[in-house]
């Protein structure tokens, strides 16, 4: 199958070396020259300009940041919806607002595409894999023309629905929880190092505890071992929270915790944080206390 992936990033890459090893031409689609040289060297074609894709493409697999992204690189002046073949399959897993999602899905069915609202959850790790999460919705003629893709991509596909926008919407709920529980894991290691414990013995019983969480587990061990190399960032949990408040307001629904975890990712941000690991919020308490998690370099 002809395929192309917008957006080499962390999970991009995985994404579009994961569609490689099963098999489809794949032309890979980033502004980077590094992200473009680092998917070149696992043997797929690449691109900087989505207009530059080739003619004919089947499916499309979107990987940018957000709906905005999504949009220019499809839609835009120098977008790939041209290069598109008739019926071709959008699948867009860029985190946005369930109205975004339904729009965009409106401008690829007036141009005759197909559209698959398909946020994704795993991390740089899993799609490396993969074996990510996918969570969809669309029609079954979107479904069925996108099943090669997810097939090579995801390890578990949640069908939700025939209408775009519920997967935008699972995806906004979920990364509530899982930017609170990021923001409530700093807090805690950092209070427990401020306190006097031994950091990384606190993460060695939480772990083996009901505290326990995936979040702790994950990134707490980056913390732990100072690797602060995004493979998500401080900054796409300050859209992302940004994303579960607009939706809160639209519903007139409170989310108290979405609103404190996105004003710790917000100081960190400030802090000059934002392109750092997410789990590093914990520099914020470090900031404010003078608590160390990770002793500084001697």
């Amino acid at each position: 199958m002809q395929v192309a992936v917008i957006g080499l990033g962390a999970m991009g890459l995985g994404a579009a070396s994961s569609l490689l090893r099963a098999g489809h031409q794949i032309t890979g689609c980033d502004l980077s020259p590094t992200a473009r040289d680092a998917f070149a060297v696992a043997g797929g074609a690449v691109c900087a300009s989505a207009d530059d894709m080739p003619d004919g493409t089947e499916a499309l697999l979107t990987l940018v940041v957000n709906a905005a992204q999504t949009e220019v690189a499809i839609f835009g002046p120098a977008g790939c919806a041209p290069r598109l073949a008739p019926g071709a399959v959008v699948v867009s897993s860029a985190t946005m607002s369930p109205a975004d999602a339904r729009r965009l899905a409106a401008m690829a069915d007036r141009r005759g595409l197909l559209w698959l609202d398909a946020p994704v959850s795993g991390g740089a790790a899993k799609a490396a894999e993969g074996a990510m999460t996918v969570m969809a919705s669309g029609s079954p003629a979107a479904f069925a023309k996108a099943r090669p893709v997810l097939d090579a991509v995801a390890s578990k596909v949640w069908d939700l629905g025939a209408e775009p926008g519920i997967g935008a919407t699972v995806k906004v709920a979920h990364q509530l929880l899982a930017g609170v529980h990021i923001a409530v894991a700093a807090e805690a290691l950092s209070l427990a190092a401020r306190a006097g414990a031994d950091p990384r013995q606190f993460y060695e019983v939480v772990t083996s505890a009901a505290g326990n969480s995936w979040m702790f587990e994950n990134r707490m061990a980056r913390v732990l071992d100072g690797d602060d190399a995004p493979r998500s960032a401080v900054d796409i949990f300050v859209k992302d929270l940004g994303l579960v408040a607009d939706l809160a307001r639209d519903l007139n629904h409170p989310v108290p915790l979405a609103a404190q975890a996105r004003q710790l990712f917000t100081a960190a941000s400030a802090l000059g944080q934002g392109r750092a690991d997410d789990g590093f919020v914990t520099r914020v308490w470090e900031a404010l206390t003078g608590a160390r998690i990770v002793p500084p370099p001697s």
